[in-house]
């Protein structure tokens, strides 16, 4: 039996992956395809520079930018968005933003709409070579640390939990100078994990960058592949989160991740078998006298 091809991931998706690292000329190219991508699929190469306030060959540029061809793929893709898009939506809510005085039921929908595309979107553009990668050296690691600040530390927590349940020896530093006094002791056979939705989190980046030069293996996962976590990653794995008005470090974003560090999770237990099927168990009896019957 064939294995499915992999979907080419959500247009949106990955513009809004790649917008921080775009030129301003191309990134009024992005906010056009952003804002309206049925329109941008009927648009020709100098109409869309024109709305974009910008040339045709910036246009190509961006359209490199995303790893596309040129114009005429670029407006198949937006064709193929717009109809995913709009297919048992609203068009109101498939924009994805909230306008100010937005009512109850349009933020409901949209919110909702952002969270479920946020896990759909991350799976079709997960690499599953790079995931399993990953989930060799977080089995094999002497030691795995994980930060994140923020919203991201909570997924930290998650995946440090995760594993620990499963018998690996993982740290998961809520506090940056712990991470860093951390990632300082961190040897080959270690694996840093540094997680930003933004890619450009500081102290994440740091706290990355230290278990670089300790010779530790190192894994980004972020929102942003592009981003400066990326650079001082050996593996990226790229979520695909796009946050609406007043949701800044919104549950959306944390969804996409934690389905990440779920996939990680059950490719790491899957790998370890009765090992870590014998510890879940374990586990899961030394709490169960804690729930109230």
């Amino acid at each position: 039996m064939s294995t499915p091809s992999p979907q080419p991931a959500n247009l949106l998706t990955v513009v809004n992956g790649v917008l921080p690292s775009l030129t301003a000329a191309e990134a009024r190219v992005a906010q056009v395809v952003l804002r309206d991508p049925g329109a941008v699929a009927e648009l020709t190469i100098t109409a869309l520079a024109e709305a974009a306030d910008t040339s045709e060959a910036t246009v190509i540029r961006f359209c490199r930018s995303l790893g596309l061809d040129g114009h005429r793929q670029l407006r198949l893709r937006a064709a193929q968005t717009a109809a995913r898009e709009e297919t048992g939506t609203d068009r109101r809510v498939a924009g994805g933003d909230i306008p100010v005085g937005a009512d109850m039921r349009r933020i409901i929908e949209t919110v909702a709409y952002a969270d479920s595309h946020a896990v759909q979107d991350t799976v079709h553009s997960l690499d599953a070579d790079v995931c399993a990668q990953v989930v060799e050296l977080l089995s094999r690691a002497g030691r795995v640390d994980v930060y994140g600040a923020g919203a991201s530390g909570f997924v930290a927590a998650d995946l440090a939990q995760k594993l620990h349940r499963i018998g690996h020896t993982v740290f998961s530093w809520a506090d940056v100078h712990a991470g860093l006094t951390g990632a300082a002791l961190l040897g080959t056979d270690d694996v840093a994990v540094g997680i930003s939705h933004t890619g450009k989190t500081s102290d994440t980046v740091d706290f990355l960058s230290c278990a670089q030069r300790r010779g530790a293996h190192t894994v980004a996962l972020t929102n942003h592949p592009r981003s400066p976590i990326a650079a001082v990653a050996d593996h990226v794995l790229v979520t695909a989160a796009r946050e609406t008005t007043f949701r800044s470090g919104a549950t959306a974003s944390r969804i996409a991740q934690l389905t990440v560090i779920d996939c990680l999770f059950v490719g790491v237990a899957a790998r370890d078998g009765q090992k870590a099927t014998e510890a879940l168990a374990t586990t899961a009896a030394a709490v169960a006298g804690r729930r109230r019957t």
